[in-house]
């Protein structure tokens, strides 16, 4: 109602002798005042109080990276303007997330706390935009678990578990920092409880930890004290889960009371044992979950020693009568699996 007689009142006092000087005059009125009553209004609040997905999407690509290059491919933008994402993500926090290097970025502790929480967040809103897009068909099982268990255990186990319900749809995820919930998934696999969760956990079974290496050099260090042993070149796994078994704690375990040897560190279990196998090292090994490697000669036993581990492996997720049917089938032949075989 308010904007007709604007206008008319504004071309009355315009220039009426030259239209063209009357309507930019017009436009200029109307604009200053937009922009005073633009500035009268408080700004609105973002629902969620969070940043430009854009400057978070940049961050999570940057930090999974290590590199803006990169994240920029991933982004089909310019590194420049993932710098500017940076830049403008950091200024609103007001802290630094990445730390600039010569040949490249690291994350602040700051960093990697953001960057835990939105991979764990992203990876549940694609999860959950996977499982609405389905449209027919059998409804689809997913599963987490680390990159170890995944490769060591568990996908060989759906494989089999395939041969039989063929039917059944599994997506494996995987990742080796800790899972911040079972949000859109089935179940995952855990090693010790996750604290503060109401979810139901289900024991599969609790492993020995032994040190594994090349078969060439565990025939030389058999029978060896643990001294020799501790003087080995260990491979120390840096895990983001704080539950899993160091070296120091194994050793404590058996009362040994020396120093360890300078040793090499890896965030990766799988890489440790690589390493292992390739007779670069020692690594501790999960008697059970590394069974197919020592069947197959890859690795062996340094005996005698063993500990049996602090923690247990469960199935973390929501309880049976919650589950679906294909999610209950699944679940018990991974049970079952055990009961039958020693992996």
């Amino acid at each position: 109602m308010g904007a007709p007689n604007f206008w008319c009142r504004n071309f009355r006092e315009a220039n009426t002798s030259c239209p063209l000087r009357a309507i930019r005059k017009i436009l200029k009125q109307s604009l200053d005042e937009l922009t005073r009553a633009t500035k009268r209004q408080p700004m609105s609040r973002r629902h969620y109080d969070l940043p430009p997905f854009t400057t978070l999407a940049a961050f999570e690509a940057a930090a999974r990276h290590l590199s803006f290059k990169n994240a920029a491919q991933d982004l089909s933008v310019t590194p420049g303007a993932v710098s500017h994402q940076i830049k403008a993500l950091e200024g609103e926090l007001g802290t630094p997330l990445f730390r600039r290097q010569h040949r490249g970025v690291e994350l602040t502790q700051e960093g990697e706390a953001l960057y835990e929480t939105l991979a764990a967040s992203f990876g549940q809103i694609s999860r959950q935009l996977a499982r609405i897009r389905q449209v027919g068909g059998s409804e689809t099982v997913t599963v987490g678990s680390t990159t170890a268990v995944a490769a060591l255990w568990l996908s060989p186990t759906i494989i089999d578990f395939w041969r039989e319900y063929p039917e059944i749809n599994v997506n494996q995820v995987t990742q080796d920092t800790p899972f911040m919930s079972v949000q859109g998934f089935d179940f995952i696999i855990s090693y010790g409880r996750l604290s503060n969760r109401p979810d139901t956990h289900t024991p599969i079974y609790r492993d020995d930890l032994v040190p594994v290496a090349a078969p060439e050099l565990a025939h030389q260090l058999a029978s060896c004290s643990l001294d020799d042993l501790a003087n080995q070149r260990l491979i120390h796994l840096k895990a983001h889960n704080p539950s899993w078994t160091q070296w120091e704690e194994w050793f404590q375990r058996l009362d040994f009371k020396g120093t360890l040897g300078q040793g090499a560190s890896v965030t990766s279990y799988s890489v440790a044992l690589q390493i292992a196998r390739k007779g670069a090292g020692v690594a501790l090994g999960w008697r059970r979950l590394v069974q197919p490697m020592l069947d197959s000669g890859k690795l062996a036993i340094i005996e005698p020693f063993s500990v049996t581990a602090p923690h247990q492996f469960y199935l973390v997720g929501p309880p049976d009568e919650a589950l679906s049917e294909n999610a209950k089938a699944l679940k018990q032949w991974l049970m079952s699996g055990f009961d039958k075989v020693s992996i």
